[in-house]
């Protein structure tokens, strides 16, 4: 399985704050990015690490870094060109519980599945190159043609789905993983997670 760590982002919500990207914000003395390379590859010891980003900083050992092709809608962090067989997205400015990360590695694929819950999703697996990538092809032609207002990752479990693009609904291909994982996209939101993060049990 190779896993892809989206961290070519543009953060614009997060800014300069601190002089830190989002991805390298530190928990218990590991940045975002090493933390999920760290717990992806104690998971899936054989895994195919690969962090999708432009910027050097975001070098980490245990993976490789890729810079990728296209980097213009926020679709494009769905790194094309890094799509195999068996593929895994994660969401490289999120903070994962252990448990999480092991249960994306753990759960079998049908052939497209979804993980997170009804605020956001944190992870993307596939076992099916083409069905993916037409998923994604259709997603990118309906934003450029204006028929949808955004190309990110619930508009392609939507399309996957047949479900309504102005729809948020969690069908049966989706993971609901609770409380085990949370990203962040502003510097308010990392720094309200960091008063409560010991009662949030994302650092088990």
């Amino acid at each position: 399985m190779r896993y892809v760590i989206m961290a070519n982002g543009h953060g614009t919500r997060w800014g300069g704050h601190n002089g830190i990207p989002k991805h390298l914000i530190e928990f218990d003395g590991e940045t975002l990015l090493r933390r999920i390379v760290r717990q992806v590859a104690e998971a899936d010891p054989g895994a195919d690490i690969v962090i999708s980003a432009s910027n050097p900083r975001y070098e980490t050992e245990g993976a490789r870094r890729h810079v990728p092709e296209v980097n213009e809608l926020e679709l494009d962090r769905f790194v094309p060109e890094l799509i195999d067989d068996e593929v895994c997205f994660l969401y490289g400015d999120t903070l994962y519980s252990t448990s999480a990360i092991a249960t994306i590695v753990a759960e079998p694929t049908s052939e497209i599945d979804f993980f997170g819950d009804e605020r956001a999703i944190v992870a993307v697996k596939s076992v099916n190159k083409s069905l993916f990538l037409h998923h994604l092809s259709r997603v990118r032609e309906l934003f450029l043609a204006d028929r949808i207002e955004s190309c990110k990752g619930w508009q392609v479990y939507q399309s996957y789905e047949g479900l309504p693009f102005d729809v948020v609904k969690l069908g049966p291909r989706f993971r609901i993983l609770d409380d085990a994982a949370v990203g962040f996209n502003t510097p308010d939101e990392h720094e309200e997670f960091s008063k409560h993060a010991y009662h949030a049990g994302i650092h088990r």
